[in-house]
């Protein structure tokens, strides 16, 4: 058995916890132990404010390389999404990988430890398929394996270019840069996901189903692919109403909101996370909500890209459960992504605390931690799984914090860049503000400029 003692640990609730011994074996915590106010012996000292760690529900690694190179440009999602896609169209099993590992580890340094990787790159440039059809995917789960973190790969469904009224069916083929992302049909890609979960699941990595969008993929094929998820009882995600755009072309083809198409497809419930909705009307609100589904916000992509700001207020008073992604990478930080949530609303509302601090830190970690399927983790409770994280109170940004409001400082104020320590199943992950085995910066020095200039 291990023991961690922590100077103030979040147990719950809108305060921290002072002197808090952390018993861990087996990957999980065995007992907490609170009011120890010194280390007991053989303890290992955590100084600062220590919290379950943080979850990244809706990451996409190979945007990573995009960093700094699309910011500064006039225009809207569609311009940037030619971009990426010359960037995806680079990709192969090996550069993947490290790229994935590197951006896995950033995320480590930052405090995360789970990840909901939303992954369509699946086949060769053309779409013809590797001599193992999973080889993306599987580099992908080496890459977290290697980053020390969880990871939940969802598998993601892609078989349309998009919306279009005039064609059959009212879907356009596939363009040349997206066929390397399409199985063919639904049925193809449930055959090759049922090979991935087979190989990769295990006890810090799972297997989940994504549908990319409704204007990538048709209902039947949402309602197949959302039955492969819950037969398989694994978590379910899908991009949706991120762009009015999409609601416009939804409602031209299909005669509903992104949402409700989910809805009728049989693919809005409780392990439901949809990403984004940030343009969901008042009736998709109360169906989410109804549904008891999850919605991952994803603030510093959605305002990078000219989104908008998503109504976490709404979505949150209906039912709806909320969560937090770094998505596209234009930074790693979650605490930034979670007082986002908040500080938008202020914008829009005029109105502060429209969600309180302990809801803004269950957002960061436990939602984050269900949405991807890991029920047990996002708390510190004996029997959840042995993930924390430590964040130092001497930086500049939290020097003088008040120890009885460190959870709202950390909300508020923190970085990435104050984790000292993460804790992975009772493995240390960052100790010391390093990680354990990967020199991060040197690997994405390496790594980036190669794909950005092939």
């Amino acid at each position: 058995m291990t023991s961690y003692w922590c100077e103030l640990a979040w147990l719950g609730g809108p305060r921290a916890t002072q002197g808090v011994v952390i018993e861990v074996a087996g990957g999980r915590i065995k007992a907490i132990v609170s009011d120890q106010l010194a280390p007991p012996p053989g303890a290992t000292p955590l100084r600062g404010l220590t919290l379950p760690a943080l979850a990244n529900a809706h990451s996409h690694a190979f945007h990573r390389a995009l960093r700094g190179r699309t910011q500064d440009e006039r225009g809207t999602f569609w311009i940037w999404r030619d971009l990426m896609y010359r960037v995806a169209a680079v990709l192969d099993p090996d550069n993947y990988h490290r790229l994935a590992r590197a951006a896995f580890a950033e995320m480590a340094l930052a405090g995360i430890g789970v990840v909901g990787e939303f992954h369509y790159i699946h086949h060769r440039p053309g779409g013809d398929a590797y001599d193992d059809p999973n080889a993306m995917g599987l580099s992908l789960a080496a890459a977290a394996r290697d980053a020390g973190i969880r990871l939940t790969l969802l598998d993601a469904l892609y078989l349309h270019g998009g919306f279009a009224a005039d064609a059959p069916f009212g879907y356009a083929p596939l363009m040349e840069e997206q066929t390397r992302f399409s199985d063919g049909s639904v049925t193809e890609w449930a055959d090759r996901v049922d090979d991935l979960a087979a190989m990769i699941a295990g006890p810090i990595t799972k297997v989940g189903a994504a549908v990319h969008s409704v204007r990538a993929v048709d209902p039947t094929s949402i309602g197949t692919a959302a039955r492969w998820a819950a037969g398989n009882q694994a978590p379910f995600h899908v991009h949706v109403s991120e762009q009015p755009a999409e609601n416009r072309q939804c409602f031209e083809v299909l005669g509903r909101t992104p949402i409700a198409v989910i809805s009728d497809a049989g693919g809005l419930g409780p392990d439901t996370t949809l990403i984004h909705a940030t343009h969901a009307s008042g009736k998709d609100i109360v169906m989410v909500g109804e549904a008891g589904a999850i919605c991952c916000l994803c603030p510093t992509t959605e305002r990078d890209l000219a989104d908008g700001i998503g109504p976490s207020e709404a979505l949150a008073a209906a039912g709806a459960r909320l969560c937090v992604g770094s998505d596209s990478h234009a930074v790693v930080d979650l605490f930034e992504e979670t007082r986002a949530v908040e500080l938008g609303q202020r914008v829009t509302k005029l109105e502060r605390g429209v969600h309180n601090t302990e809801a803004l830190a269950e957002m960061a970690t436990r939602n984050g931690y269900r949405s991807l399927g890991w029920k047990e983790g996002g708390c510190l409770t004996p029997g959840s799984l042995a993930d924390f994280t430590t964040i130092g109170l001497d930086s500049v940004r939290l020097a003088g914090a008040d120890t009885a409001n460190a959870l709202a400082s950390a909300i508020f104020a923190a970085s990435g860049a104050d984790v000292h320590h993460l804790v992975v199943g009772g493995r240390p992950v960052v100790v010391g503000g390093n990680h354990v085995s990967i020199d991060i910066a040197s690997e994405l020095d390496a790594i980036i400029p190669k794909l950005m200039t092939s």
